[in-house]
This record gives C-alpha cells, sequence and structure tokens, in this order.
C-alpha cells in the first residue's frame, strides 16, 4: 500500500481519519484537522461515534475532487470518448503512462481500508454508545471496507487484505492475496452490514444502508457468476465506427457482432451457476423492499437536486457546492459550465454515436438525457452555437428545411420553408460536425446548484435500483438457463420508465433464448448505467473486453485510441507498492 495516511499534510498521520465535525442539518462530512488529539478525546458516544464514521466518509468524498475519480473507472470501455488529450494515456489504454490516472484506484482504495479499520477499532472499544447505533456505524464501515476492496478486485486482481489498520499493529508489507479470497472477505463484511445497518428510511441520507449493503452483494455475487462462467456467447453492437468517403468521415450503424466469452483469471474456482442463483436471490430482496424501501424514479426528477439519494439512488458519493475538498467536477467535466445559461466551458467526457444509435428515437434517455443544444465560450461570441446528433432530425430542427409540396399551374414545384425550431430560434447559428465536440454529453450531472461554480455538488450514483433490477434479469436468465417472466418484466420494468418498447420472448425482435436474453440485459445496462463506471467492468466480467474493444478496429469516431492487449484486463500496480512492500513481488502481467 502506498504510504499515505493524509491528505492535507504529515501531521498525525496515523489519526488524521478519526476527527471530523458532523454538519447535521446538510449532512456535510467536513474535514477538520487537530494536532495532538488521541481517541480518547474523541469521545465514548453516539456523536463520537459518528466522529469517526465521517472521517472514513470523506476519503470517499475527497476520492473524486481532483477528477482521478471516476476517471479511473470511467475512461477505458467501448462507448465512453472524448478529447484524446482529456482522456491521455488512460484513454488510450497504456495505464501506466499516467499514474494520476490509474494508481488513484489503489492509494484511495487502501487509505479508505485504512480509515475503516481505525474507526471499527475505535468504535468497538465504546462502551456508551446505544447498542443500535453502534451496530449501524460498525456495519457502515464494514460496508466501506468491501465497497473498496470490490472496486479494488475487479481493477487489480489479486490485492493485501488489511484486518486493522497498520496503526494497530498490522504489518504494512501485506501480500496479494488470492481473488477467491478477496471475495470471501467481502462477502463476509456485505452478509453482516445488511444486518446491521438501518434501512433507508432511518439512515442518514447518503450514508449507505441496509440496502446499500445488499445490492452491493448482489453486484458481487454477479460478478462472480459472470467472470467465473467457462464459456457462452454475448452479442454486442459495435464494431467499426466510420467509413471515409472522400476523406470524409462517415458515422457508421452499430453492427451486431457474436462473441466468445473467456472465462476470466482467477475466477475458476466458482461455481458459477450457484452465484447466479445468490445473485437472484439478493437481488430479488431488495426488490422486494426486505432491505429497504426503492422504487424506480420518475424519469424527469431522477437526475436533479430533489431527486438525490431518494426512491432509486441506493449509494452515492455526495458532493458539495463550491467545497475544495469535497466538491467534485462531474458537471464540468461531463455536462458544462454556464454562464448567462448559454455558454459552456468544460464539458469534455460523454458517449460515442454507437451508444446514441443503440436506442430507439423515443427513448427519454437520449431525447431528454442528452444536450442537443449548447454553445461554447470560444463560439458564442461569434454566434455559433452546436447540435447534436448530425442525423435529419435534428438537422431540421436546428437549421430549418426546404419542402416540395407540390406544383404550381405551372408545374413549377411549390416550396415552403420551414424555419429553425425553439429552442434552436435563439439567433446562433448551428451547425454540427465530426470531431470530438460533437459527442453524446449526458444531463446526469447537469443539476448543481450552482452551475456557474467548478466544485459542484452533484453526487456519482454507485448503486442504483435500477442496477438491481437488471442484476436480478441477468441472474435469473442465466441461472433458469434462459429467460422467464420474473426476468423480462425486470427488464421491462427499466425500459418502460424511459418509454422503450418493452421486450417480448416470442415474436419479432425476441428476446426468449439465453444468449439474446444476456446480451439485451448488457446493452440495456450500457444504455442504463452510461457514465456510472459500469461498462468496463461488465465486458472485463463477461470476458468480451479485448474482443469487443478491438472490433472497433482502432480509433473512434474522435480519435481516442481502443486498441486494447491481454496486460489491458488489469490495472498495475502503482510504482510506489511495488518497489516498496516487500510482500509483493513483480507487477501484473504486461506491466513493469
Amino acid at each position: 500500500m502506498k504510504r499515505i495516511y493524509s491528505i492535507k499534510g504529515p501531521k498525525l498521520k496515523w489519526f488524521m481519519a478519526c476527527f471530523f465535525v458532523l454538519m447535521l442539518a446538510s449532512c456535510k462530512l467536513n474535514e477538520k484537522v487537530y494536532d495532538f488529539v488521541s481517541p480518547e478525546q474523541v469521545g465514548d458516544s453516539d456523536a463520537a461515534a459518528d466522529k469517526w464514521a465521517l472521517g472514513t466518509y470523506n476519503e470517499l468524498s475527497l476520492m473524486f475532487r481532483f477528477s482521478e475519480f471516476p476517471a479511473v473507472l470511467e475512461y477505458d470501455d467501448d462507448y465512453t470518448t472524448g478529447p484524446s488529450w482529456a482522456f491521455g494515456e488512460l484513454g488510450a489504454g497504456n495505464f501506466q503512462g499516467n499514474s494520476k490516472q490509474t494508481d488513484p484506484l489503489w492509494t484511495y482504495g487502501y487509505v479508505l481500508v485504512h480509515r475503516a479499520n481505525r474507526a471499527i477499532t475505535n468504535i468497538e472499544k465504546m462502551t456508551k454508545t446505544s447498542a443500535e447505533y453502534k451496530r449501524n456505524v460498525l456495519g457502515e464501515m464494514y460496508f466501506l471496507k468491501a465497497f473498496s476492496y470490490f472496486l479494488m478486485v475487479r481493477a487489480y486482481g489479486d490485492i493485501p487484505l488489511f484486518d486493522k489498520a497498520v496503526d494497530d499493529g498490522a504489518d504494512i508489507n501485506q501480500p496479494r492475496r488470492p481473488i477467491k479470497e478477496v471475495y470471501t472477505e467481502i462477502i463476509s463484511l456485505l452478509m453482516q452490514s445488511k444486518d446491521m445497518m438501518y434501512t433507508n428510511a432511518k439512515a442518514v441520507p447518503g450514508r449507505a444502508s441496509a440496502g446499500a449493503a445488499a445490492a452491493l452483494l448482489a453486484k458481487v455475487y454477479v460478478t462472480i457468476g459472470s467472470a467465473s462462467l467457462p464459456s457462452g456467447q454475448v452479442i454486442v453492437r459495435g464494431g467499426k465506427p466510420f467509413d471515409l468517403s472522400n476523406n470524409v468521415q462517415v458515422r457508421t450503424m452499430p453492427s451486431p457482432i457474436t462473441f466468445n466469452k473467456k472465462q476470466v483469471k482467477g475466477y475458476e474456482g466458482f461455481d458459477s451457476k450457484a452465484n447466479f442463483k445468490l445473485a437472484m436471490d439478493m437481488a430479488n430482496d431488495v426488490i422486494s423492499g426486505k432491505y429497504g424501501a426503492y422504487k424506480l424514479a420518475d424519469f424527469g426528477n431522477m437526475w436533479t437536486a430533489a431527486g438525490k439519494n431518494k426512491d432509486e439512488h441506493i449509494f452515492s458519493v455526495q458532493g458539495y457546492m463550491g467545497d475544495a475538498d469535497l466538491g467534485n467536477h462531474l458537471t464540468r467535466d461531463f455536462a458544462g459550465l454556464v454562464a448567462n445559461n448559454q455558454v459552456i466551458t468544460g464539458m469534455w467526457y460523454g458517449l460515442r454515436d454507437h451508444w446514441y444509435k443503440l436506442f430507439e428515437p423515443q427513448d427519454l434517455r437520449i431525447t431528454d438525457g442528452v444536450m442537443h443544444r449548447w454553445s461554447r465560450n470560444f463560439d458564442f461570441a461569434n454566434h455559433i452555437g452546436t447540435f447534436y446528433p448530425n442525423n435529419d432530425e435534428y438537422r431540421k430542427k436546428a437549421l430549418g428545411y426546404d419542402e416540395q409540396t407540390g406544383v404550381d399551374g405551372d408545374g413549377k414545384p411549390i416550396i415552403v420553408h420551414h424555419p429553425a425550431v425553439a429552442p434552436y430560434d435563439d439567433g446562433l447559428n448551428y451547425g454540427s460536425g465530426t470531431d470530438a465536440n460533437y459527442i453524446a454529453f449526458l444531463n446526469k450531472y447537469a443539476y448543481p446548484t450552482d452551475r456557474t461554480k467548478d466544485q459542484s455538488d452533484v453526487n456519482y450514483p454507485f448503486l442504483r435500483f435500477a442496477d438491481v433490477k437488471l442484476i436480478y434479469a441477468e441472474a435469473a436468465n442465466e441461472y433458469n438457463g434462459g429467460p422467464n417472466a420474473d426476468a423480462l418484466t425486470a427488464l421491462n420494468d427499466v425500459r418502460g420508465r424511459s418509454n422503450a418498447t418493452p421486450k417480448q420472448l416470442a415474436g419479432n425482435g425476441n428476446v426468449g433464448t439465453l444468449v439474446a436474453f444476456r446480451s439485451a440485459v448488457i446493452e440495456e445496462r450500457a444504455m442504463e448505467l452510461a457514465l456510472e463506471g459500469d461498462r468496463r467492468w461488465d465486458l472485463i466480467r463477461w470476458g468480451i473486453y479485448l474482443d469487443v474493444m478491438n472490433a472497433i478496429q482502432g480509433n473512434d469516431e474522435v480519435g481516442v485510441t481502443k486498441v486494447r492487449a491481454e496486460r489491458n484486463l488489469l490495472y498495475p500496480l502503482p510504482i510506489s507498492e511495488t518497489t516498496t512492500n516487500t510482500s509483493i513481488h513483480g507487477n501484473n502481467p504486461g506491466w513493469n
């Protein structure tokens, strides 16, 4: 583990995590650092237990302050894109070329584990806390440990485990533990925490709850089930992104390609069917309300300030407006900052045309969920606006068009001009194109309380009810050897919320077979959970990552390299770890 225990300096590095101030009105995890504070001085009460817990939660928010997160989770898949300079080495597949883009998952991940362990040790010693509250806070710490381990085991494979903090006697030079042992620890932590924590009705908004632990456990089981499945097929729509005609880029439609899955290395010792059964049952428990009341939110309210931490949002990283540490750059990076209700700065990361073309035209996830017009700061002074996508529907809306409605008495055509429609009739000269300025930018992160400020208060959604629905659909299909009515209902619940046509088990375009339904669920996940840190890991766990990426045949539409090799299946361990940890010898395959 990289030797970092302090974000703001070396003072009291072993104790920096422990003393924080809880602002109950907003549940803001506002960090305060003190010299010469001992665990005894923190106190022995429910409030004291909270201070330890909030020190751990703060680390989760701190992960996002410099955009290292969600980059490390988000920027390496087949559909995410943007300017090549912004994607950097990570987007080009050279995960070791820029340690600031991949190392933070390891570094921050173990700081989160360290803080959780420190909290657990000190909370367990308390005798004056209420039993119920103490149990809940400990459950939250178990959850955060499991959460961190899950992110890291997917990315690095074998990883070290820490039963206690270094400050409490753990040797910092821990060896890497096999994937199966890591999952045994993750499952144990989540099995405990789901029965220790409050449900969402009682939990503090923004903090983990019983439903979060159960949902994450379902995700763990479905990950193991798919990764350990030895063979099978998955149909993915993708392939070559464009053709050239007289050196002009002509973007293609995504083509259905059948890929043969490979068992993921390190998952050979698992029982795939048993884990799909566990995933199905745990997801069903969440859906049925056993661990709290959740529901699919109305699409129009889901990505709003009022919708944060409600209904569908099971667990999210919290952001705080204008806070130098706990604010994040999600709005700037994904949706752009706005001045005068028009000028955009930022807005670099989005989705490829092939992703956009997966949807039916009436699907709310593209009609309402994608930005269709904007003017960047360098265009606005010249009265230039941008529309997306560059198809016939939006060209007519933004530019207007001429229509022949018949002929006159002399046989000459009668031409009626239809002008641009609102909101494109705002005096800007609209156009579109084919570079990184013309991709599908989403509205998921466009709801800060002040969109002019860099540090935003939007949340990053790690677990949503829609995810649980799709986990149930996937696991039920795999366990039963094909889809049944319940699996279909779960899939169509997600589609119906967005006005998408329901899938059918029979008839035209049916998904009635094991492979067809499996492929439909994986595609639905790509559409529904876009820019939520899932796509790379879905491709990895299904053993089709390399084939899907390389089917793009080089660069995507805007020049981001999608060529990948075996070494890209795992992230490299930080050089600081391999050179200082005496129990780790070498790095992941293909990395120095």
